[in-house]
């Protein structure tokens, strides 16, 4: 009985791998991993209120200045890396200066270590939170090249230079189109402040820790810091046509672009016999929409016919609505045929309520991948999965066979050892 229980377990583990394996085939890569060296930069907010003494005991500023310092010790050298303050020079009343108030106090590049200390050990909480102007002069500071570039603000209130929405600010920065990720760290927020905070993140895609304790600070930015380290695709920024006869050509790669609300993006992919294109496309909810919405991906011929759709819908429960398509192109006997042109469509049914944004556009992100098809386009007409459901029915039929015969060649060794 344990045997063949064991040998049931055997069988039932090998084929939830090879459903696995099938239904979630490994991903061709879309983009080479960028090689580029990572750019960071330490967004701090020096304002008075830094002087508050809520974090173990001591002020959040003495909080900020030891979470910098153990972070420039543990800096990989393959990152380079900047400091930015907002609030530190200016302490008078004047709203006007007061919000032009951020400079960067350390250069992004290769890392200095004792330089970089020693500017920060010269900070004293003294002005405004003008973050809206901060984020807008550290993206300028992370402008260009092609690798990571990561902007980790640490504030302790929220903005206080409006009408800059700092909200905005970050999905500017992010329909730029050049992945370039805001992390954001509440220390001891309030309410308002922790929700602009989110909001900022949110728009880039970055993460938003609330944090009480100095232990707290120094583990979230060093981490941040490390990630800017490792090895990412980066997408690609493209602009969608309103139609299929204007739309780019693209090949496989991951790219990015901004869609409208209730607007049309077209994009354009040549597929030759016998490849299969693979198109997925993912819609994010970066500001407060109406609740049930739609996303639809639709691959059409040049000449408007619909080949094959992908959609999805959403009731507000989840801020990124996803779908895809697979479109494989039979293989020709002819030589004269050549590659098709097909075009993809993307539409969203989203809506706001009166006095939301709807400038820029909803973040898009398309992912594309041509590969080798099935030898007949039928295989995945009708199963879906192509062939592996052949080699799933073949491994079931075996492993049956087999528990039989190990069933019956258990019961005869004990028949016989009773006999004997």
């Amino acid at each position: 009985m344990i045997r063949t229980q064991r040998l049931a377990a055997g069988v039932c583990a090998l084929l939830a791998a090879l459903t696995a394996g099938i239904a979630f085939p490994a991903g061709a890569v879309a983009d080479e991993t960028d090689q580029a060296a990572p750019k960071v930069e330490l967004v701090l907010d020096v304002s008075g209120s830094m002087r508050t003494r809520d974090i173990d005991g001591g002020s959040r500023m003495a909080a900020a200045k030891q979470a910098f310092n153990e972070v420039l010790d543990a800096t990989p050298e393959e990152v380079q890396l900047g400091i930015r303050t907002l609030g530190a020079n200016y302490p008078g009343d004047d709203r006007k200066v007061g919000c032009k108030d951020t400079e960067q106090l350390y250069p992004v590049g290769p890392l200095n270590r004792t330089e970089a200390k020693t500017a920060v050990a010269t900070l004293a909480p003294t002005g405004w939170t003008p973050i809206g102007p901060a984020l807008q002069q550290a993206a300028t500071d992370l402008d260009g090249g092609d690798g990571t570039r990561r902007i980790v603000l640490i504030s302790d209130g929220e903005d206080t230079c409006q009408p800059l929405d700092p909200c905005e600010v970050a999905r500017e920065i992010a329909a730029k189109g050049i992945g370039l990720t805001i992390d954001t760290l509440g220390l001891v927020p309030d309410a308002k402040t922790r929700d602009q905070l989110i909001c900022i993140a949110d728009a880039t895609g970055g993460t938003y820790t609330s944090v009480q304790h100095k232990e707290e600070l120094t583990d979230r930015v060093g981490e941040l810091v490390d990630r800017a380290a490792e090895p990412v695709v980066t997408p690609v920024a493209t602009e969608g046509a309103t139609e299929c006869a204007k739309a780019p050509a693209l090949k496989a790669g991951l790219y990015t672009d901004r869609e409208e609300f209730g607007q049309q993006r077209w994009y354009k992919v040549d597929l030759n016999p016998g490849q299969e294109l693979r198109a997925s496309v993912s819609v994010a909810a970066d500001r407060a929409v109406n609740p049930d919405y739609g996303v639809l991906l639709r691959a059409v011929t040049v000449h408007g016919r619909e080949i094959v759709r992908g959609e999805a819908t959403g009731n507000g429960r989840t801020d990124v609505l996803s779908t895809g398509l697979r479109y494989p192109k039979p293989e020709s006997d002819d030589d004269t045929v050549t590659a098709e042109s097909v075009c993809l469509q993307v539409t969203n049914s989203f809506s706001v309520a009166a006095g939301v944004k709807t400038t820029p556009g909803l973040p898009l992100e398309l992912t594309l991948d041509v590969v080798d098809g099935p030898s007949r386009a039928s295989d995945v007409a009708a199963f879906g999965l192509g062939r592996g459901w052949w080699l799933l029915g073949a491994l079931v039929l075996t492993g049956f066979v087999g528990g039989l015969l190990w069933g019956w060649l258990s019961r005869w060794r004990v028949a016989v050892w009773r006999t004997n």
